[in-house]
């Protein structure tokens, strides 16, 4: 059996969508990191009458603000179905007008071809079923959940902790694929999640290293709580890698839901079970928020009573949308481990962005350079490192063949068999066009003789 399922070709367009997603993904990242320090006022008078003034730490509402962002996908959804435009995930049966066109198989259409060699032709696409709409809240559900599982565990964790255990997702990402996918991975793919968990491990040693060994969110926790920090993050890590896994997968089913919906109808399903579910239980458990974890009617008032809380607010929604629509195409066209991978790309590139900003905007904002920040570049080195080894064997990967940056494995023989298979898949392709063809052409002149 072939095992052609995680040899991708990325080619530039792949490239492409990877780093819009990175561009995105580091700018909403930002844009949440500036909405947690901005300052505002709900509207009330303290005790000299002076206006109230209060830091906007708000993690429901933008997790909420991003639900609201995502369905934005819905109104894209509709503009390409009703004017049948061209885009990653929809097929409005344009292969009759290009017959001879042979397509090179990639890791979609490695897992798709068998559904469209057996799909009629004349169909311009497969209408999606009343139950997808519901089936598509599953997504929405783990994310949310990751979400809050995620926030609890921070309570009790340094950032570099939760940074390191986040970045840790991918493991349960290449495990679930390989074993609930049944998708292959080879070895070289293992060793690029291995590197990748490295660079992690790497960047999160930085961030405790350069607060002294005390962290930002542990101090005064024990260590029974520490414990359960960490059980909390890891089960975010998890859900968080079951939705991935869940996103190629609906997008891969004999009814396959396009990208656009997949994001608007988890953006939907994700606002009402936050307005409905999230913020009733932030209103009633207790809190430093005027007595809630998050009071949604405080949020509302300082939103309505600030300019900049708006502002950045309306940043994020945009930046957020992208970030999320970029990297469902990233899953669409590459696969859930390359989320895994971009994910763990945007704490290096905020940090770089962080370092932009303090010395060449403003140094009220960003991040200073520390005696530890060269841990950061070589994370960044061991990052880019694990993920050219993941993409072997496209044009700018690295080969494990023995090198000295090896560190002595060979996978030789491995790549020799990868390319044995692409050879016979692109000859495969071939002949299934020419099938294709015939078929078109069968079909066309029985309509002819019947005079149709």
């Amino acid at each position: 059996m072939s095992n052609l399922a995680n040899v991708h070709k990325c080619g530039l367009n792949e490239v492409i969508l990877f780093l819009l997603a990175i561009i995105f993904g580091t700018g909403c990242s930002i844009c949440s990191k500036t909405m947690m320090s901005l300052h505002g006022t709900n509207g009330t008078l303290d005790e000299q009458g002076m206006p109230t003034v209060e830091l906007f730490q708000k993690p429901l509402f933008q997790t909420f603000g991003m639900f609201v962002g995502m369905t934005f996908g819905l109104a894209m959804h509709w503009f390409v179905q009703t004017f049948r435009l061209s885009f990653p995930g929809y097929d409005f049966d344009q292969d009759a007008d290009n017959e001879g066109d042979v397509e090179i198989p990639t890791e979609r259409t490695s897992l798709t071809s068998k559904m469209k060699a057996e799909s009629n032709v004349n169909d311009a696409s497969k209408e999606i079923p009343l139950w997808m709409y519901f089936f598509l809240a599953i997504p929405a559900i783990f994310d949310l959940a990751a979400t809050a599982l995620c926030m609890m565990g921070l309570q009790y964790l340094d950032v570099s902790i939760y940074q390191m255990l986040r970045g840790s997702g991918i493991i349960f990402v290449a495990l679930m694929k390989q074993n609930v996918l049944k998708d292959h991975l080879h070895q070289y793919h293992w060793v690029g999640v291995f590197w990748n968990v490295v660079s992690v491990v790497i960047v999160g040693g930085t961030a405790m290293l350069a607060s002294g060994g005390d962290g930002e969110g542990s101090n005064n926790s024990s260590t029974s709580q520490t414990l359960w920090g960490v059980c909390l993050l890891m089960s975010g890590a998890f859900v968080q890698a079951v939705q991935f896994v869940f996103e190629e997968h609906v997008m891969t089913m004999d009814i396959p839901a396009p990208p656009l919906l997949l994001i608007g109808m988890e953006g939907l399903w994700g606002t009402i079970l936050s307005v409905f579910v999230m913020y009733p239980l932030g209103y009633y458990l207790p809190g430093s928020d005027h007595g809630s974890y998050e009071d949604p009617f405080n949020t509302w008032a300082m939103f309505t009573h600030s300019k900049n809380i708006q502002t950045a607010f309306f940043i994020y929604f945009f930046t957020i949308f992208f970030y999320n629509l970029f990297a469902v195409l990233v899953t669409f066209k590459l696969s859930s481990v390359w989320h895994a991978i971009l994910d763990n790309f945007r704490p290096i590139t905020v940090w770089g962005t962080d370092l932009f900003i303090y010395y060449c905007i403003n140094p009220l904002f960003g991040e200073v350079w520390t005696q530890w920040s060269y841990l950061q570049i070589v994370g960044m080195a061991v990052l880019l490192y694990g993920t050219a080894i993941y993409n072997a064997p496209n044009a700018g990967s690295l080969l494990l063949e023995g090198q000295w940056w090896a560190f002595g494995i060979n996978l030789s023989n491995e790549y020799e068999e990868v390319k044995r298979e692409l050879e016979e898949a692109e000859i495969d392709a071939k002949w299934e066009a020419k099938r294709q063809e015939f078929k078109v052409r069968t079909h066309s002149s029985m309509l002819r003789a019947r005079g149709v």
